[in-house]
């Protein structure tokens, strides 16, 4: 009995440990490389499913719209779209799940809702870190 124990209490410490020694976490929100994040957004594709690529929707000049609203100074914008999140969870957010706050004048459902899932943590946080270059 004492030894089941034992080897039950060294099998938990083990997936602690495990868990903790740097496996596939998700990475925090900002801690992306803008150089990867603006090669990501300049790509036609992402993922596996070949979802479309940012630059293929969203416009860098002000004012320009293609299918989604334009991303030039969405660093200093998204602040006010949603007051009650940080830049950065906000942008995140747009990414993983963009009909949780659609901006004025656009429709629900025209992002791909799937980059959460094609795209890796560390891509999407590579992604937040470009866009918040764009001020």
């Amino acid at each position: 009995m004492f030894l089941n124990r034992v080897t039950i209490l060294l099998a938990a410490l083990s997936l602690v440990l495990a868990a903790c020694s740097g496996g596939e976490t998700a990475a925090p929100a900002g801690k992306g490389q803008v150089a990867t994040g603006q090669a990501l957004f300049e790509r036609v594709v992402l993922g596996p499913h070949a979802a479309p690529g940012c630059i293929t929707c969203h416009s860098r000049e002000p004012g320009v719209t293609l299918i989604g609203p334009s991303l030039a100074g969405i660093a200093a914008r998204a602040a006010s779209n949603m007051p009650a999140k940080s830049v950065e969870e906000y942008l995140l957010e747009s990414i993983v799940d963009p009909n949780a706050a659609v901006v004025q004048g656009f429709a629900p459902g025209i992002m791909y809702p799937r980059y959460g899932d094609d795209l890796s943590s560390q891509e999407v946080n590579d992604l937040v870190a470009y866009l918040l270059t764009l001020k």
